[in-house]
């Protein structure tokens, strides 16, 4: 597979409009939202679903043309709303990428909130909150922030809203009779670890499976993947499960469902970086009242748009530090998207050797036919030293990738042949401190440019470009501040172990893809 890439997965595209098509559409939809937040707010406001998965990457699912991974709640989110073919997170890490989406803010704005495991500022505003002082019902159900610790106010009060246990019908019955509501619904599907296996006994054909060109093709991996689908599935139909309320309540057309993942898949080179594998996310949005059905737009959105778009939906102002874009007139009235995307990454887990407890700082910023990237601290493993005895967290072992069968078998077999050698160093091996990739030529992003003479241009003019909006946006990493800002804050959670390290910390054999769920 390595020795002839091609381009990751045959699409399919669901209702495709040309743009002059979805031009005229949005002008027949622009008068109602040329009308003030004032004069709307007299309507009815629509309610919020949104359905998030843990690791769920861009593109598995149907939607997308993934023809083994079955999501047929996803699919029909698009089919009657709208698909988002270029959707990223601000960080392939699970705590700063919900805190961007809690704050529709970038990540490295958010101090503690930028790492895995940090917390939530408490003078930082989330949309939750803030629709409920207009007058939402709100609240969550299984993960929403986190991992992390919340203090002070948002100890006391979510800032997810009320924490459901029982789920959607739990919150839906405690809802005061007339009031919209906004309902996080969250999952540790499909994170790490698996039932080896479940994919395959479900049906699933491994040869059929449609794996990113730098995995080798084995069964091993295969089965990895399918056991991943199978919990996509699971999430899928817990989606399925709330559409049915909704419907069952009459409260279908007037509710925004907006269906995502937090960042890829838990696989080498994938879930904490910053590639499309790991940055691009499948995201769907569904609101009969205001959005024809049959969308696509191929604009780039950032998951950081989803805040304003449902307070500016919701009639309610969008704080000025929101760096995100509403998606409404997007949406409703054909307006181009963004033109590219930024997104980055600080630690995700201490995995460098000791006495390093920082992480592997990265900013990239994605246009439709490149992708740049900015390695500050090149000097370190990328996803975690493979020196597991000496690393600063006992035991940590490639501490970036979750453990499981498609980690262990492409460490295992670096040395069986050029291929796998190949593999190993795009998932592993260090890297240098600019990467540009030509996606025209390099779909999957696994040739590096960034030194070719004939590149030089584009990647000054991308650099230039993403250091201005990084200074815009005030990163602490644009003022050389980074490793004292990010590195030096508290870390309270573990990392994927060594198989053979006997520590507290490993209850479970690393090699056999155990470990903490939702992490």
């Amino acid at each position: 597979m390595l020795e002839n890439p091609s381009p990751t997965l045959r699409r399919i595209r669901i209702g495709r409009r040309t743009w002059f098509a979805s031009l005229a559409m949005g002008l027949l939809l622009a008068g109602a939202w040329a009308l003030p937040i004032q004069a709307r707010s007299a309507e009815k406001p629509p309610n919020i679903l949104f359905c998030i998965a843990d690791d769920w990457g861009w593109p598995h699912a149907g939607a997308y043309g993934d023809e083994v991974v079955k999501t047929p709640t996803f699919d029909r989110l698009a089919a009657e709303g709208v698909l988002f073919e270029n959707a990223y997170i601000s960080s392939p890490s699970c705590t700063p990428s919900r805190n961007a989406i809690l704050t529709g803010q970038w990540h490295w704005r958010l101090e503690q909130g930028a790492s895995l495991y940090g917390t939530l500022s408490q003078d930082v505003k989330v949309y939750p909150y803030l629709l409920a002082e207009a007058g939402y019902h709100t609240g969550h159900w299984r993960k929403s922030f986190g991992p992390g610790t919340l203090e002070g106010k948002w100890a006391e009060a979510h800032p997810a809203g009320k924490m459901y246990p029982k789920g959607f019908q739990q919150f839906l019955d405690d809802r005061p009779e007339g009031a919209p509501f906004c309902f996080w619904l969250g999952a540790s599907d499909p994170h790490r670890p698996y039932k080896e296996g479940t994919g395959k006994e479900s049906g699933m054909d491994l040869s059929k499976v449609q794996m990113f060109p730098f995995f080798p093709d084995s069964e091993v991996i295969r089965s990895d993947v399918a056991d991943y689908y199978y919990e996509v599935q699971r999430f899928d139909s817990d989606v399925a499960a709330a559409l049915e309320l909704l419907e069952k309540i009459g409260e279908a057309d007037n509710t925004i469902v907006v269906m995502t993942g937090d960042h890829g898949m838990p696989f080498p080179r994938c879930k904490s970086n910053v590639y499309d594998c790991g940055a691009r996310v499948p995201l769907a949005l569904r609101w009969p009242e205001r959005v024809k059905p049959g969308q696509v737009v191929e604009g780039f959105v950032s998951t950081t748009d989803l805040a304003p778009t449902f307070l500016e939906a919701a009639g309610v102002e969008v704080p000025l530090e929101m760096t995100g874009r509403s998606l409404v007139p997007v949406v409703t009235a054909g307006a181009p998207a963004r033109d590219h995307v930024l997104v980055g990454k600080e630690r995700h887990v201490p995995s460098q050797e000791a006495p390093d407890m920082g992480g592997y700082p990265t900013r990239a910023i994605r246009t439709p036919d490149f992708l740049y990237i900015r390695n500050y601290r090149s000097d370190r493993w990328p996803n975690g030293t493979p020196e597991w005895e000496k690393a600063a967290m006992p035991g940590n072992w490639y501490a970036d990738t979750d453990n499981g069968p498609t980690k262990t078998y492409i460490i295992d077999n670096k040395d069986k042949d050029e291929a796998h050698r190949r593999a190993y160093d795009l998932c592993f091996g260090m890297r240098p401190e600019e990467e540009l990739y030509d996606l025209r030529k390099d779909p999957d992003q696994m040739t590096n440019v960034a030194d070719a003479a004939a590149y030089a241009e584009i990647k000054g003019e991308l650099s230039g470009q993403l250091t201005a909006e990084l200074k815009a946006s005030g990163d602490p990493r644009h003022n050389g501040e980074g490793d004292a800002f990010f590195d030096g804050r508290p870390y309270t959670g573990g990392g994927p172990k060594h198989p053979d390290f006997e520590g507290p910390k490993n209850p479970n054999k690393a090699a056999k893809g155990k470990g903490k769920k939702g992490e």
